[in-house]
């Protein structure tokens, strides 16, 4: 018997041949809504690698990437961050909202393509964590040039994708599209500075840290 294709690749591959990177985020979700697919992304619990690293916020703007059903953002918000966690899938933000509706994040939807202008460097701390990897590579450069502009002057952003170097690419499925190490350098623009980067999960994963 043949396994059936993992709905976020079928779904995908539909969106991208209509021209849409971003529509199918929206379409997994309600699917896994009426328990017709999975989203292979949620956990029910924060990354653990952000739970490593996460410091106290004292009152400072934090904005998670791609929020989903908002276990990173209630992370930093009991560490004291004054967080916003956005994502492109209407129906994530409601049920994030729903999972936690005494929650003092702020959800809201929001595309990293097109995003509100009063982000331009107003986060002291920019969570982004295997989001960007889900849009195919045509799509990459316009969406590290957003990432950077959320970043306030000393701030901090948290940038983990899957690592290009680490699997045999020839024989990948995609999505997500791995980085490759020039990539996720690439953060490093308009003002960005490169402060740290290193391979994780037994070299699967990067985990970068930049500054503005």
């Amino acid at each position: 018997m043949t396994t059936p294709e993992p709905a976020d690749r079928v779904l995908s591959r539909a969106s991208l041949a209509e021209g849409s990177p971003t529509r199918w985020f929206d379409e997994l979700y309600t699917a896994a809504a009426r328990g017709e697919a999975e989203v292979p992304w949620t956990r029910g619990a924060p990354n653990a690698d952000l739970a490593d690293w996460v410091e106290p916020g004292e009152g400072r703007r934090a904005l998670v990437v791609g929020s989903a059903l908002g276990d990173d953002s209630e992370l930093l918000a009991s560490q004291g961050w004054a967080v916003t966690g956005f994502d492109v899938a209407p129906t994530a933000v409601e049920a994030a909202r729903a999972r936690f509706p005494e929650s003092a994040v702020e959800y809201v939807v929001a595309d990293l393509l097109k995003p509100p202008g009063e982000w331009h460097q107003a986060f002291d701390l920019v969570v982004e964590i295997m989001n960007v990897q889900a849009m195919p590579r045509t799509f990459r450069s316009a969406a590290l040039t957003s990432l950077a502009g959320f970043l306030a002057p000393e701030g901090t952003m948290l940038v983990s994708e899957v690592a290009e170097e680490h699997f045999d690419m020839a024989t990948w499925v995609s999505p997500p599209w791995p980085f490759s190490r020039a990539e996720i350098e690439s953060v490093a623009q308009d003002g960005v500075k490169l402060l740290s980067l290193e391979t994780i999960r037994d070299g699967a994963r990067y985990w970068a840290e930049f500054t503005r």
